[in-house]
């Protein structure tokens, strides 16, 4: 017989991404070669040193450690034990995801935004790392990014094996042809073709949507919950996913750049096919509370009893005004 008792306290969730996104912080602060005495410093050039942290630190929602956070929580929780502290074994291996995770986010960023891609020069509400230290250092940067994410999944201590490959397997699959980069090359070929929705939303599942869910699957890869639950949490990462996207395209036509951080109007400038162009304003601002629903639904389906943090994270991402 099944005892437990699913979970409706009110989460204070300002107070929780507080707490979780200085650990993130200090964990980005000290792994992308800082001075703390585990970072993984292993004689880079002082130049690609600055253009690293400069692209991963002092911005950034960081919704996606907060999603593997978020994951972790709700499947720790159905261990039955009480919730593991922060200094644990099992929540440094979950920060370890998490900063994995933005440190690809950051690293398609650095590339995205360089001229032979979308040729953006404000990012995160300053220049662009392609801006600041050349297009080389820019591409440098990146592809260091993406090594370091998976140095960081690999420790010598602290991670099984199998629970190392796992996580590699579902960051590798999200960053690359099947997942963002895929997404990405999409985005390229399209500028100036008129998709429809059902091509706009593939795009946009692989280019977005692939990391954002992954991340809810890597924080779901720290436990065991049945099958059922894996693809609840499936159906919820994917609904995100394209509901951050979506909120993306609305945000680009009625906010300005002092308020996003980035180059507000630039999927038009640049005859790109968005949410927007092709369903209208008002369309996608409902197909974005749609997808909320969905998400919504999902976790109430999953049968998991503490997906509070996910909830409130979900509400975030489709009521986000940057």
């Amino acid at each position: 017989m099944d005892t437990r008792v699913k979970s409706d306290a009110a989460l204070d969730l300002g107070a929780w991404m507080t707490g979780h996104l200085a650990r993130v912080e200090r964990a980005l602060e000290s792994w992308v070669i800082g001075s703390a005495p585990n970072q993984l410093d292993h004689g880079a050039p002082a130049k690609l040193i600055q253009a690293m942290r400069y692209a991963v630190l002092d911005g950034g929602k960081r919704l996606r450690p907060l999603l593997v956070l978020a994951a972790w929580e709700t499947v720790s929780a159905e261990s039955g034990t009480p919730p593991c502290p922060p200094g644990s074994e099992s929540y440094q291996a979950a920060l370890r995801a998490a900063c994995a995770v933005e440190l690809i986010h950051a690293y398609s960023l650095v590339h995205d935004d360089m001229p032979c891609m979308d040729n953006d020069v404000l990012r995160r509400g300053k220049p662009t790392v392609h801006v600041k230290f050349g297009e080389a250092g820019a591409l440098l940067a990146g592809d260091a990014l993406q090594a370091l994410a998976f140095e960081l999944l690999t420790p010598e201590a602290g991670m099984p094996l199998a629970q190392q490959g796992s996580l590699c397997r579902l960051l590798a699959r999200a960053a690359g042809s099947s997942g963002m980069a895929g997404g990405q090359a999409i985005d390229l070929a399209s500028v100036g073709v008129a998709l429809n929705e059902l091509q706009l939303r593939q795009m946009h599942r692989l280019k977005t949507g692939a990391l954002l869910q992954a991340s809810v699957m890597m924080g779901a890869a720290f436990g065991e919950i049945p099958e059922p639950a894996q693809r609840a949490l499936q159906d919820y990462g994917a609904a995100i996913g394209l509901a951050f996207q979506v909120v993306d395209d609305i945000l680009d036509v009625t906010a300005d750049s002092a308020t996003l951080g980035k180059t507000a109007g630039k999927d038009a400038n640049h005859d790109k096919p968005t949410y927007v162009s092709v369903l209208g304003l008002e369309r996608s601002i409902a197909y974005a509370q749609e997808l909320l629903q969905q998400a919504l639904v999902a976790l109430d389906q999953s049968g998991l009893r503490q997906t509070q943090a996910l909830q409130g994270l979900a509400n975030m991402v489709v009521r986000r005004s940057s």
